[in-house]
């Protein structure tokens, strides 16, 4: 599609940047998986000693497993069976059963065209749909999203670690407080993010393969000496091989997988997400400071009227998008676990869109990216800024005196620097002076220096 067509920028503008999500996510990536959901059930029938489907020959699970790898043409051939009809078949205006008879169709030419009345045998389309989804987004976080964050990770601990010694101003309610250091501060960063992703990579994601409203029916009352249970359990476990997010039956469902475990991930992600956000609008401000400078690029235009502008639009960027993402992660938390008795449809075009959400994450994580391999540190701004505000020591030399006894030292510096005006590093020292304490308290508290003022932070910086 021409992409200057496109209503969506995520298919228009900004289409280059979401390839990785877009054989997973689109439409042709939902009815892959559930083709490959349909063959894989069928093959396990096949498998079961119990269940009346014969064993496939060694050419015909490679006929299958062929299958499997749907082509564009493919696809195409399941929305003419579901829009307009294909052949002989009619416009089934269903989804799901498009792709059961696309896989009937498949085989009616074949060895196994004997068996292609046990595709979809006793299942519900949100049988297939569900898991679908499921590995929809397994594949999405663990193929795409989970590595740029990953990456995003790795650049801020490097950055972390390089300059763990360089001291800055701190700023609380946006006024000069006790100094810190970058190192420390992408470190705070980093450690919320290590926490969240964890949380994902342990979250199992909830599935159920038990027909039309969760009770096995017409599992049952075809094959009632079945464990229906265990061959469910058993199907999915043939879903988890090579993945480290894992799916995992859920036996107690109406019609619909509650997706309560899908929320529990979205969830995860949108504190991912507000995380860094809060980094977005902090690296903002240091380059608004000038504490951040950010790599020129030739033929990069910053403003279309003042030649000078160095816009931080990486940060922007992903600011927006991953507040979008945001916003359709609290709505499909808010949406998908409510479903009228055993089921409505309502939810059905919500999970449409998680590959859109998907993506604007995308976006924004590429846009941080960029953003982070484009900024230096401004030494002289940076220290110049901390050199300006030696009232931050104050903190220091209240807190000493009180070590030595001295009557209401807060008290004292309060009335020499709380709105005053700006002070200066020599009337500190002249009211060290003027203390009644000894000429070794007197030369500590004179040692002290906005810029070796950092307490731990370069420990803190080091901590695993």
């Amino acid at each position: 599609m021409e992409r200057l067509l496109a209503i969506s920028p995520i298919d228009g503008r900004y289409k280059n940047k979401t390839n990785e999500l877009s054989k997973i996510c689109s439409e042709f990536g939902l009815i892959s998986y559930r083709v490959k959901v349909e063959i894989k059930y069928l093959i396990m029938l096949s498998e079961h000693a119990q269940i009346g489907v014969r064993l496939f020959s060694k050419e015909e699970n490679f006929l299958l497993k062929e299958l499997q790898n749907l082509t564009l043409e493919d696809a195409n051939i399941v929305k003419e069976l579901e829009e307009t009809g294909y052949k002989e078949i009619l416009a089934t205006r269903h989804d799901v059963k498009s792709v059961e008879y696309f896989i009937k169709n498949k085989l009616k030419n074949s060895s196994l065209s004997d068996v292609s009345e046990w595709v979809h045998f006793g299942l519900t389309s949100e049988d297939i749909n569900n898991i679908s989804y499921a590995l929809m987004i397994r594949d999405s976080l663990e193929s795409v999203i989970l590595p740029f964050i990953e990456n995003i990770m790795n650049e801020i601990s490097i950055f972390s670690k390089e300059n763990r010694f360089i001291s800055i101003l701190a700023r609380t309610h946006g006024q000069p407080a006790s100094p810190t250091t970058f190192g420390k501060e992408f470190k705070v960063y980093l450690s919320r993010l290590q926490r969240q992703f964890e949380i994902i990579k342990k979250n199992q994601i909830l599935v159920k393969l038990n027909g039309a409203t969760g009770n096995y029916n017409a599992h049952y009352s075809a094959y009632p000496n079945v464990n229906w249970l265990k061959f469910s359990k058993d199907f999915v476990e043939v879903l988890n091989k090579n993945n480290f997010l894992k799916l995992e039956l859920n036996s107690f469902t109406t019609q619909i997988e509650p997706q309560d475990s899908f929320i529990e991930i979205f969830d995860a992600l949108r504190r991912v997400n507000t995380i860094l956000i809060d980094f977005s609008q902090d690296l903002w401000r240091y380059i608004s400071d000038g504490w951040l400078t950010q790599k020129i690029i030739i033929g990069e235009v910053g403003s279309s009227t003042m030649p000078h502008k160095v816009n931080p639009i990486d940060f922007e960027n992903a600011e927006g998008n991953l507040s979008i993402a945001n916003s359709m992660f609290t709505f499909f938390s808010q949406k998908l676990p409510i479903s009228r008795l055993q089921r409505d449809l309502s939810n059905s075009t919500v999970q449409r869109n998680f590959g859109v959400a998907f993506s604007h994450c995308l976006i924004s994580y590429k846009s941080l990216l960029k953003g982070l391999s484009k900024i230096a540190i401004n030494y002289k701004k940076v220290s110049d800024e901390l050199e300006k505000h030696p009232e931050v020591l104050t903190e220091a030399i209240q807190t000493v005196l009180r070590r030595e006894g001295v009557k209401a030292p807060y008290e004292q510096l309060k009335k020499l620097s709380r709105g005053t005006g700006e002070i200066r590093l020599i009337d500190l020292h002249l009211f060290i002076d003027s203390l009644e304490i000894s000429v070794n308290i007197k030369r500590e508290l004179k040692c002290f220096l906005p810029s070796s003022y950092i307490g731990l932070a370069e420990h803190l910086t080091n901590l695993n």
